[in-house]
C-alpha cells in the first residue's frame, strides 16, 4: 500500500468518525493535528525510557501507527504531497555532511 491509499484509508476513518464534522470536538485543524503528532511521538518515547529497548513492540507498533496516522492527516490537510517532501528530503540529504559530535568540544570544532 502506497502513501495514497493509507492517506485515503485514513481521511475514511476520519470521516467514519465524523472528525471533519464543523461541530466535532477532534477539529482536524493544521494546530491540532501538529501538537496531536508531537503527543504521540512522545509516547513512543515512552516505550524507551529509563531502557535501550522497548519490551511490548505491539504497544510501540501502536504508537508508531498513530504517529504515521497524523503525520498523513497533517500532509493531507495542508495540501502537501507527503510521498514528494519525503523524495525531495532524501534527495536533499544524500550528500548533506553532518558534524560529528565527538568532534565538537564545548560547543565549538577542534
Amino acid at each position: 500500500m502506497n502513501i495514497q491509499e493509507l492517506t485515503s484509508k485514513m481521511n475514511a476513518l476520519v470521516h467514519h468518525h465524523g472528525w471533519y464534522d464543523p461541530d466535532s470536538p477532534k477539529k482536524q485543524l493544521p494546530r491540532n493535528l501538529a501538537v496531536s503528532l508531537s503527543l504521540e511521538a512522545a509516547e513512543v518515547l515512552e516505550h524507551y525510557q529509563w531502557q535501550d529497548t522497548c519490551d511490548d513492540k505491539a504497544a510501540l507498533a501502536g504508537e508508531l501507527g498513530d504517529v504515521a496516522l497524523y503525520l498523513l492527516q497533517l500532509a493531507s490537510v495542508e495540501g502537501i504531497d507527503l510521498e514528494q517532501a519525503i523524495h525531495d528530503t532524501i534527495a536533499r540529504n544524500w550528500d548533506r555532511e553532518w558534524d560529528d559530535p565527538r568532534k565538537i568540544e564545548n560547543g565549538a570544532q577542534s
